[in-house]
């Protein structure tokens, strides 16, 4: 029973001692084994690792590429036009002891690096118009950004893998200053369409009136030709029956004559008995000569 207690103990002071001194890291991991407060070693390799107990400690260190969500900063372009930008940077630790020495811990990071972020944004988009922010030259203005931030934080053993704007909007005021002159732009330029699409219609109307006139006044003028040249050929056939009868040809107008004068029941015609209307009528007198 002794032996076993004594081998019990052996076991358990064996784990102690093992959970003390070894350690794992692994492979999303870098780790710095310190000595009250000390780096002594910088481990990158992933595996089974010891240090010396109750006197070394080990502080793990991420060797991914890790993101900062910046919070949104408001800035003033060149042409003094306000800006909400909101942007993500991509960094990773390359050097472990430089990383530790300089900042410490990630928290202590990722509060620097968006300072810095921050700084730069404002003082790169600042020199910039609204227009170049808002348009396909902000890719530049980014990599240009990305850049100064870089040449600022290398010395913290970080390399900034990127920088974006997630969201460039303007200020809710200037949005509703913005969006109300451009409803009344969009209304000039509708007021714009409706009186040129007025004034091409009316174009239409006077060219299609001027050929509606012009038409109707050649056809009037064909018409009164041909009626002139019908009134002539028929005036000729009267002249040419004249000609061969004048008495048969004096009775028939006189016929027409009393068809066009007489054609109604309450006809009253006042003229003298001498008159050459009557003159197939007869003696009006009664009397035979």
């Amino acid at each position: 029973m002794r032996a076993s207690r004594i081998s019990l103990l052996l076991v358990g002071l064996i784990a102690v001692i093992s959970y003390f001194t070894l350690f794992t890291v692994l492979e999303v991991k870098n780790a710095i084994v310190l000595q009250f407060g000390d780096p002594k070693r910088v481990i990158t390799e992933p595996g089974l690792n010891f240090k010396i107990p109750f006197i070394q400690n080990v502080i793990f260190i991420d060797n991914r590429i890790l993101d900062i969500d910046a919070p949104a900063a408001e800035i003033i372009a060149s042409d003094q036009k306000r800006l909400i930008v909101d942007a993500f940077v991509k960094f990773k630790i390359v050097d472990v002891l430089e990383f530790y020495k300089a900042l410490g811990n990630e928290n202590v990071a990722r509060s620097r690096i968006s300072a810095v972020v921050n700084s730069r944004i404002r003082g790169v988009l600042g020199e910039e118009p609204l227009s170049a922010v808002l348009s396909e030259s902000r890719s530049k203005l980014m990599k240009q950004i990305t850049s100064l931030v870089e040449a600022e934080v290398k010395d913290f053993g970080i390399e900034i893998v990127d920088v974006r704007i997630k969201r460039a909007d303007l200020p809710e005021a200037n949005s509703q200053a913005i969006f109300a002159r451009m409803q009344t732009e969009r209304e000039r330029e509708a007021r714009e369409f409706r009186a040129q699409g007025a004034e091409m219609a009316q174009k239409i109307r006077s060219t299609a009136d001027k050929e509606v006139t012009i038409i109707k006044s050649q056809a009037e003028k064909e018409a009164n030709i041909i009626r002139g040249e019908g009134d002539g050929m028929a005036n000729k056939v009267f002249a040419e029956a004249f000609g061969k009868d004048p008495e048969f040809f004096g009775f028939y107008r006189a016929m027409q004559a009393y068809t066009e004068g007489l054609n109604s029941n309450d006809t009253t015609m006042i003229l003298s008995p001498e008159s050459e209307f009557f003159e197939y009528f007869g003696d009006f007198s009664g009397l035979d000569n």
